[in-house]
């Protein structure tokens, strides 16, 4: 059998560990079952030096975190992952991991739980389900927990939001980028984020995605993460001049997350010059939100 599970864009812009928007970029995962104890892993493509083949791997601990949830014995498993999300850059590969391998699990025991089950499971796993949800649901996935409970509703992408994505060439881990977040902020800053948060759900709820310009606007974490991504406060900036419809990072990042027009990738291509002149590679990608999250 093979999953296919997609990339994920976290927090888009206010919303830090709250949203997050499935994009059309995908991991595989082709499997079948072992004897018991048995454990064969491949990694193709993305992470194919850098990531654990034994039971380090994290879709393996998030496979097998589903039997010892159920207290059953932890079946032998093949595992060959063919990855094209791109590692700790802020496009959801771990928590396609870890639904990949919660998903895997649960199909290999007949389906035993919901997906509504899975999503605790993979949250506690992840710490947070602003990356995981989306990647279970699809579509643009608000969430929240309290205690063991996991809330979220869904909001359909509209065939109008288009998206490119900028992927620096270098690695930013989500635990550096949190080491930079303050233990307190303002209550000026709270103002301004509920703020831009109430805005941001009812412009993609509405499709007002002119809105998106300010709606997406942040104080909790991107001023913080800026010092780790060269060149991101020029970014933003050229953005705003090129009327592009909003900009943020994705997730921990350093990936950037631009909303556009369809027709204005040209516009994308010169928020591409500006890591070119911090003397930074990267990579354009188009991408669309999608409304399915995995799939067999």
């Amino acid at each position: 059998m093979i999953l296919k599970i997609p990339a994920t864009s976290a927090n888009l812009g206010p919303g830090f560990d709250c949203i997050g928007m499935a994009l059309d970029l995908y991991n595989f995962v082709e499997f079948h079952e072992l004897n018991e104890g048995m454990l064969e892993i491949i990694v193709e493509k993305e992470g194919s030096t850098e990531l654990p083949t034994d039971h380090n791997n994290l879709l393996f601990k998030a496979y097998k975190s589903v039997f010892e949830y159920l207290n059953k014995p932890v079946m032998g498993i093949h595992l060959k992952l063919i990855n094209n999300i791109p590692l700790s850059r802020g496009l959801g590969s771990s928590a396609a991991a870890v639904v990949g391998g919660v998903l895997v699990a649960n199909k290999i025991l007949g389906e035993p739980l919901t997906k509504e089950e899975l999503l605790k499971l993979a949250v506690k796993i992840e710490g947070h389900p602003d990356n995981v949800a989306p990647a279970l649901f699809g579509g643009i996935v608000l969430s929240g927990s309290n205690g063991d409970q996991v809330f979220y509703r869904k909001i359909s992408p509209g065939v109008m939001l288009k998206c490119s994505v900028l992927i620096p060439d270098f690695h930013l881990s989500t635990k550096k980028a949190r080491s930079v977040l303050p233990k307190m902020i303002s209550l000026q800053d709270a103002i301004f984020n509920v703020g831009r948060m109430g805005l941001l759900v009812d412009a993609l709820h509405s499709e007002n995605y002119e809105m998106l310009n300010i709606a997406i606007e942040d104080k909790l974490h991107q001023p913080y993460r800026s010092k780790l991504i060269p060149g991101l406060d020029d970014i933003f900036k050229l953005a705003k001049e090129l009327n592009l419809l909003g900009v943020s990072i994705s997730g921990a990042g350093p990936t950037v997350i631009v909303f556009h027009k369809d027709g204005d990738q040209d516009k994308v291509k010169k928020l591409q010059e500006v890591f070119k002149n911090y003397n930074i590679d990267s990579n354009l990608v188009h991408l669309n939100p999608i409304e399915q999250g995995v799939v067999e």
